[in-house]
């Protein structure tokens, strides 16, 4: 009597895990089609910036607008964030080709890459903070709102 209970309870973890590979996947595959658009969008205007600069700047404004819920994209990014080391192992191989350049200019290079993380944590840390006061404004707004319907 127990192998039918085991049976259908094995079925729904594997439907289960169907149902998260393909929202994964089909996650991913938007967030890759935003890229796509936006980067010939880039190159069609010319524009100077990195297409996944305007990329992530294009997906903001839909999370914040509402127009793409975080529960759209999150699963598909959590999953290219969590293979994100395997995209720089390119990077890593070139680094070991080039190891002349290294040795003569390797102080410039350290030097370029501790500047640009020390530019990209403040900028991360003031977007935070701007994220947050933002949050707590509205939040607010909200309460008040509330507060004056409450009294109507």
């Amino acid at each position: 009597m127990n192998k039918p209970i085991a049976t259908a309870a094995a079925r729904a973890a594997v439907s289960t895990g169907i149902a998260r590979t393909a929202r994964i996947a089909l996650q991913a595959a938007a967030l890759g089609a935003l890229w796509m658009a936006v980067d010939w969008a880039v190159r069609q205007v010319g524009l100077p910036i990195p297409s996944g600069v305007i990329g992530l700047a294009v997906l903001l404004v839909l999370l914040f607008s509402g127009r793409v819920a975080p529960a759209w994209v999150k699963d598909g990014a959590n999953w290219l964030l969590s293979d994100m080391l395997l995209f720089f192992v390119p990077a890593a191989v070139a680094a070991v080709q080039y190891g002349g350049l290294f040795r003569e200019d390797g102080w410039r290079i350290a030097l370029v890459m501790l500047a640009g993380t020390a530019f990209v944590m403040v900028a991360v840390a003031v977007a935070v903070d701007l994220a947050a006061k933002l949050e707590r404004r509205l939040a607010v707004q909200r309460v008040y709102a509330e507060r004056r319907r409450a009294r109507a």
